[in-house]
């Protein structure tokens, strides 16, 4: 294959296909299969753009994260886990072929290089697959949210990102990971209830009793706590865990509020700066850090109002899955709306080149 953009006819008079998604992320693979079948066949629903493709049954879930390796995301590691649940979702769909597979990968833009060296040849070569598209989790996740509409999408669990397109180019404001961004994120948030629960322990100003409580109920003496906290790989994942225990607070907590005040700015700032100006853009939330409710969406409400005021807020349409399904059902209609990017959204429709993993 080589990089395109949507290009490439449609193949008819077959069999009838699906398309395949893939969500790659800190906590595993989820994959999912929807039917599709191109103009001029039958025997499945078919694919008109606007439309979210429906799943062939559940979506099957691998709870081991990629690895990363010297040239980023591990092609290799990935395949070993994708391919038997591909086959295993077409088998069970009574399914030959595909017309078109979206991965959307965490750390794509910045460590995407073997991905998007590697992937195109071995699917082909694997599934048959000649047109597919690599996505940054980001991308999904706007997929998923709003579709093929210019606006922006707030994404936060562990961590944060905002991301907007006008659809001709993407914008993106943070995601730079815990120890450099990601602020107003899960990791984030329980990061600075801990900081504040350890002014409590110091008696240093700023700090909080009720979050110092509440650390030493999950985690045991806080002295312990570096100990703990720093050999961890999972580090982000264990700072997000404290987030709930933040939100429980706020109620009753200035300190645990304004933490959480603080987080809603953050996410305000970074839909800002990624939103387009002109028109009336959507922008919708999506994530599981906003499952926390009230002590967070109030003030992230006032937050938008005050900084995107011509924006409108939508409910997110589905998930980054969702978001991975629509993108593989658009590109094997020919008609993906999303801006292609070599970094946020690698499409690539032609044969593949010999090699790969």
């Amino acid at each position: 294959m080589t990089p395109d953009g949507v290009h490439g006819g449609q193949r008819g008079g077959r069999s009838p296909a699906a398309v395949l998604a893939v969500d790659s992320g800190g906590s595993g693979l989820r994959v999912a299969l929807a039917a599709h079948a191109v103009a001029g066949t039958t025997g499945s629903p078919v694919h008109r753009g606007a439309a979210q493709p429906v799943p062939l049954g559940a979506p099957l879930t691998s709870e081991e994260p990629v690895r990363t390796g010297p040239r980023g995301i591990s092609a290799r590691h990935l395949l070993d886990q994708l391919l038997p649940m591909a086959r295993r979702l077409m088998t069970e769909a009574g399914t030959e072929r595909l017309e078109a597979v979206a991965v959307g990968a965490a750390g794509l833009a910045t460590l995407g290089d073997e991905l998007r060296d590697e992937l195109p040849a071995a699917l082909e070569r694997e599934l048959g697959v000649r047109r597919l598209a690599l996505a940054a989790d980001a991308v999904t996740a706007y997929s998923g949210a709003l579709g093929p509409r210019p606006g922006a999408v707030i994404a936060a669990g562990t961590g944060m990102i905002a991301i907007g397109t006008d659809l001709t180019s993407w914008r993106r404001a943070d995601g730079w990971g815990h120890l450099l961004g990601d602020c107003g994120g899960g990791a984030w948030i329980g990061r600075a209830g801990l900081e504040a629960a350890l002014r409590a322990f110091d008696g240093r100003p700023s700090g909080s009793a009720a979050l110092l409580a509440r650390a030493e109920e999950m985690f045991g003496p806080v002295p312990g706590l570096p100990g703990l906290l720093y050999p961890r790989t999972d580090r982000a994942a264990v700072l997000a865990s404290f987030a709930p225990e933040v939100a429980s607070l706020a109620g009753g907590d200035p300190v645990a509020a304004d933490i959480l005040r603080a987080a809603a700015r953050h996410m305000a700032e970074s839909a800002a700066a990624v939103c387009p100006a002109d028109g009336e853009p959507h922008l919708a939330l999506t994530g599981g850090l906003f499952k926390m409710g009230a002590p967070l969406l109030v003030p992230l409400d006032e937050e938008l109002a005050g900084r995107l005021p011509h924006a409108r807020r939508v409910p997110a349409a589905g998930d980054p899955l969702d978001g991975a399904l629509r993108i593989a059902a658009d590109l094997a209609d020919g008609r993906l709306a999303l801006p292609p990017d070599e970094r946020m959204l690698y499409v690539v429709t032609e044969k593949a080149v010999p090699g790969g993993v």
